[in-house]
């Protein structure tokens, strides 16, 4: 087509060229990002945890916070999902949720996501406007199917309960959540996206021994891992700070002055930065 451009000038031709260069640049980027995702398990589905640390309720509304730039990220990724479990403040914001994320390599975009997330703010809770800190920790691990893990029976804790969510639903009026405890090592996990009490036990098991799996290897690579998932100051792996409106990555050193373009999805910037690293 440039050649033909040589010859003859036209103008119709030269748009069409334009088009098609924009669409190759965009294969070409597209191409590049794949090609991050080198490991055997990028390609899986996720699921993704947010609970809320140290801060009070300023932490739980930070929880709330993370949970709809999540949400947000995924809708401009085209990713679907749903929530698994989610624990509501008995004021503002969310105690824990636990999401499935479905999509092309999403297990490869999210499991840098994993850590301590680090608010800093002029508190709407305080009286005085104090500045306050806050934690929220999230946890990425992958879906994965027949994980070869014998987990002992005797060593959960079994809890039902009455699942939340608006007034009336069926969920509402019988103990069809569960709440399973892997007493040895504290792992939590809970399910009430079913209505039967004995669908959310199965999907709640599966999602211990994934988690299990996942803790165990992050362990295994990072003697530290524990330490570093502590939900408390010196942990995070990005900070948030509202009142100067940037955001930085202590991993990367990256920063973004621009607190609400991240919070409304627009993560990619921080997650490539952390696949290019």
């Amino acid at each position: 087509m440039i050649n033909l451009l040589k010859d003859d000038y036209d103008i119709i031709l030269f748009n069409e060229l334009c088009d098609l260069i924009k669409l190759l640049k965009n294969d070409i980027e597209d191409f590049e990002i794949e090609t991050l995702f080198l490991s055997i398990d990028d390609n899986l589905n996720a699921f993704i945890d947010i609970q809320a640390g140290s801060g009070g309720v300023d932490a739980q509304d930070w929880s709330e916070i993370l949970l709809k730039m999540y949400l947000s990220w995924f809708d401009k990724k085209c990713f679907k999902h749903s929530i698994i479990d989610i624990s509501y403040s008995d004021n503002i914001g969310i105690k824990m949720v636990s999401i499935k994320v479905i999509g092309k390599c999403v297990y490869g975009w999210l499991k840098y996501e994993t850590g301590i997330h680090r608010l800093v703010r002029k508190s709407p809770f305080d009286a005085n406007k104090k500045r306050h800190t806050s934690f929220a920790s999230v946890f990425v691990y992958p879906v994965k199917h027949n994980v070869d893990l014998v987990i002992n029976d005797n060593d959960i804790k079994i809890d039902t309960f009455r699942s939340s969510g608006a007034g009336g639903q069926h969920v509402n009026k019988t103990d069809s959540a569960v709440r399973l405890i892997h007493v040895p090592t504290k792992i939590v996990v809970q399910c009430q996206s079913e209505r039967s009490q004995h669908k959310n036990k199965i999907k709640a098991l599966e999602q211990l021994k994934l988690k299990f799996f996942a803790l165990s290897l992050l362990n295994a690579s990072n003697f530290n891992f524990k330490k570093k998932m502590s939900i408390t100051w010196g942990n995070q792996i990005r900070s948030y700070v509202f009142d100067k409106s940037y955001i930085k990555d202590v991993r990367t050193n990256l920063e973004v002055n621009d607190i609400n373009f991240i919070l409304n999805g627009n993560l990619d910037i921080f997650i490539l930065s952390i696949l290019n690293f």
